[in-house]
Parts: C-alpha cells; sequence; structure tokens
C-alpha cells in the first residue's frame, strides 16, 4: 500500500483527494499547514508528498527546500493555482519533481504520480557508482562529493545516476529528457531548471566544477 503525504490548507480539495485515494486502497496523511506537514515529512516515510504552495505557518517552496536541505528525497508533486512559467520555474528550483496546477483532474495526478514513483524506485541495484568525485548508492538513491551528501531530488538524482554511468562520455539533452520523462517531454525550461538546481548541489559548494556544459549537445561529468 502506497503512504502519501497530502499537505493542503483547503479542506474540501483535501476531502475530495481523501475520497479518491482511499478508493483506490492508499494510506493518505494529512497536514493542513506547512509546519505539520514538514515535520511529518522529516520523522516519517512516505512514497510521495502532494504539497500545496500557499500554506499558512510555511509556504510550500520553504517546505520542500528544507526537506531537500536535509537529505530526504522522497518525490514531491506541487499542487497549487498559481500556474505562471516562473511560479512552476521556482517550484522545480526549489527541489520539486512536479507541478500540477489546480483545479485538476484525479485520474491525471494519479498518472503523474505513478511516474514519478517509477523514476523514484527505479531498478534495484547491489553496488555503489563511483567516477571521480561522485559516489552515488543506487540502493538508497543517495549521491556524495567528496563525502558530502547531496541534497538531490528523485529527478536531479536521475539526472546524476545517468551522467555517472556514461562519464565520461556527452550525454545528450534528448537522452535526459527522455530517461525522466520519455514520451512525455515537458518544455525545455523544466530540464534547464533541473540541471541548474543539480548544479547548485554538485558544484556551487566547490571550488571546481564537474558538471560541463557542452554546447547545443547536453553535459558531462569532470571526474575532478
Amino acid at each position: 500500500m502506497k503512504r502519501v503525504l497530502l499537505v493542503e490548507d483547503n479542506r474540501e480539495i483535501a476531502g475530495m483527494l481523501f475520497d479518491y485515494f482511499e478508493s483506490m486502497e492508499m494510506e493518505l496523511d494529512y497536514a493542513d499547514n506547512g509546519e505539520l506537514g514538514l515535520k511529518l515529512a522529516q520523522e516519517n516515510d512516505f512514497d510521495i508528498i502532494l504539497l500545496d504552495l500557499m500554506l499558512p505557518r510555511m509556504d510550500g517552496l520553504t517546505v520542500c527546500n528544507k526537506l531537500r536541505e536535509a537529505g530526504r528525497n522522497t518525490p514531491i508533486l506541487m499542487l497549487t493555482a498559481l500556474d505562471s512559467r516562473d511560479d512552476q520555474l521556482k517550484g522545480f528550483q526549489h527541489g520539486a519533481d512536479d507541478y500540477l496546477t489546480k483545479p485538476f483532474d484525479l485520474d491525471i495526478l494519479n498518472a503523474r504520480m505513478e511516474a514519478l514513483l517509477r523514476r523514484y524506485k527505479g531498478k534495484v541495484a547491489s553496488s555503489k557508482l563511483t567516477y571521480g568525485k561522485v559516489t552515488i548508492d543506487q540502493k538508497t538513491h543517495r549521491a556524495f562529493r567528496d563525502d558530502k551528501l547531496l541534497a538531490l531530488n528523485p529527478t536531479t538524482y536521475t539526472i546524476l545516476e545517468l551522467l555517472c554511468l556514461k562519464a565520461p562520455e556527452v550525454v545528450t539533452r534528448n537522452q535526459i529528457a527522455y530517461q525522466l520523462w520519455q514520451e512525455d517531454e515537458p518544455n525545455n525550461d523544466v530540464l534547464r531548471s533541473h540541471i541548474y538546481q543539480l548544479r547548485n548541489q554538485l558544484d556551487k559548494p566547490f571550488e571546481t566544477a564537474l558538471l560541463i556544459t557542452v554546447p547545443k549537445v547536453g553535459f558531462r561529468l569532470e571526474s575532478g
């Protein structure tokens, strides 16, 4: 049974989602404010988190950011009435994996959740993956640079894992997009936002960059 955390202050939407997910035999935990949502997410293991942006006590972007900084890599799908391009990109930059605007179709929501869960679980691996200064534990989906844990979400983890598997070869933008979304690729801004977020974790705190952009082609990893 999948365990879902819903962080949403609109009781009508929450009730609708409770009815829907209970009919699908999912276990749903609930928080009506950001502080409680953060606490539940930090103290429990969920398969996926549905997170509203406009919340009392602590907004959804802050909740998402704090979870990623703490090394929690649970998939996060943001639910919000904010539907502008900048709002969506901001959500991805703060660690979200997907973004769905209100009002939404329940079956579409479920399909997006299933896609995230497939991406997160991936294939069970039995060994660690290492390239230069980067080490990836494929069992726990955690990644390190120089033994420092990187605060990656499932999407940025998947990108780094692909780069590490292919290193030192160049991985094209199309290869990354297909790995993430198969045939349902969003616009280029979404991939660009995830690359930006990965770079912030992998390179920004360090003196040398490992994630190298190959103009008009894609990206590759340096061994350092």
